[in-house]
């Protein structure tokens, strides 16, 4: 008789889903914080004459020299921070949470935050203390955040900063003080850091059990799939361990090493997102019926206050505009999620949500 999944497999596979992508083609796709600027055509041409001598046959350079070295000047990274690269930031998530899952291992968050932290711990049988946002404005609890420290004495603390969905990106002392109350790693997430007004690298040049991850998904390269963890070489050395040989492909390396010769074009494309993030939040603060949070990354967050979350997002639907319903989240009743666009995006999104409040 054949082995069924349930037989088989760990049982905690039963309680999950699977992560879901929505279909997007045809729709104004304001749901996943990309760029919705594409290279420029001088630009593609000069990087489709770049990956044409990538070598195929061969693997790729298991520790992306070039591409580090490239990494380190763009975004002038301190010397003594060392850096490893995987595919995307969810790999690296997953390879710290594996490094630490010994048995009764904690990683610590706060909720509502990006989604992978607790999904991949759950997946590796890890267990996650969660500690809420204050419910009216979505900042940090630094108080009860250092007293679930105290308390159960995390492995690792995951800090999105910018937060996802909220958009905060809070004070560096409160930061600060929740790095001095842990024994354990420390991980600031800087994923929006190319729409922020600063960054907290200083934490990690500081404290030696602070790292940071950082990827190049949201500033324009969302399918090369580039995260990187940067910190202290006594760390990175032994997460090397873990990291699978030859995870970044050639054509990643080759693709993120020439935009990252070419990353002005990307700053100005997020000063652009940032110029459009201020039109369209002061736009939705201008509409009857909705809450409109504050954000430094490259989107929005809003709660629906006449009409439910739902409605208002089915009818976005109806007129091929899709956003990122986060309703059924922590603390996130009737909250939707709206990328910046193009300017033509964010004002056909404007006209659109406008009817469906009514």
């Amino acid at each position: 008789m054949a082995v069924t999944p349930q037989q088989l497999l760990r049982s905690e596979l039963a309680e999950m889903r699977t992560y879901h992508v929505a279909e997007a083609s045809g729709f104004i796709k304001l749901d996943a914080m990309e760029n919705p600027y594409g290279l420029p055509e001088v630009l593609k041409k000069q990087w489709l004459e770049v990956i044409e001598k990538a070598v195929l046959n061969r693997y790729p350079d298991p520790h992306a020299i070039g591409l580090k070295r490239n990494f380190s000047q763009a975004f002038s990274i301190p010397a003594d921070i060392q850096l490893m690269f995987g595919n995307g930031s969810d790999e690296l998530i997953q390879l710290l949470i594996l490094a630490i899952a010994k048995p009764g291992a904690r990683i610590l968050t706060v909720t509502p935050s990006f989604s992978m932290y607790k999904r991949i711990a759950e997946c590796i049988g890890v267990q996650v203390v969660e500690v809420p946002l204050s419910a009216d404005s979505f900042t940090l609890q630094v108080d009860q955040i250092r007293a679930a420290i105290e308390e159960t004495d995390p492995a690792l603390v995951f800090l999105d900063c910018p937060n996802n969905p909220t958009g905060l990106l809070w004070p560096q002392q409160q930061v600060e003080q929740v790095v001095q109350q842990c024994s354990g790693l420390v991980v600031i997430d800087e994923a929006y850091a190319p729409f922020a007004s600063r960054t907290l690298m200083a934490l990690v040049e500081k404290y030696p059990h602070v790292l940071m991850l950082r990827t190049l998904s949201k500033m324009g390269l969302a399918g090369l799939r580039l995260g990187c963890l940067l910190g202290a070489q006594q760390w990175l050395e032994e997460f090397e361990k873990l990291r699978l040989p030859y995870n970044v492909n050639v054509l990643t390396q080759l693709s993120a090493g020439f935009a990252l010769d070419h990353v002005s074009v990307f700053n100005t494309q997020a000063s652009r997102i940032c110029e459009q993030r201020e039109w369209l939040m002061n736009a939705m603060r201008a509409l009857e019926g909705i809450r409109v949070f504050p954000s430094e990354a490259n989107f929005i967050l809003f709660r629906t206050l006449n009409k439910t979350a739902e409605a208002v997002f089915s009818d976005l639907l109806e007129h091929k505009v899709l956003i990122k319903n986060v309703a059924n989240a922590d603390l996130l009743e009737n909250c939707l999620r709206v990328t910046v666009g193009t300017e033509k995006e964010n004002r056909t999104f404007i006209d659109v949500l406008q009817s469906a409040l009514v």
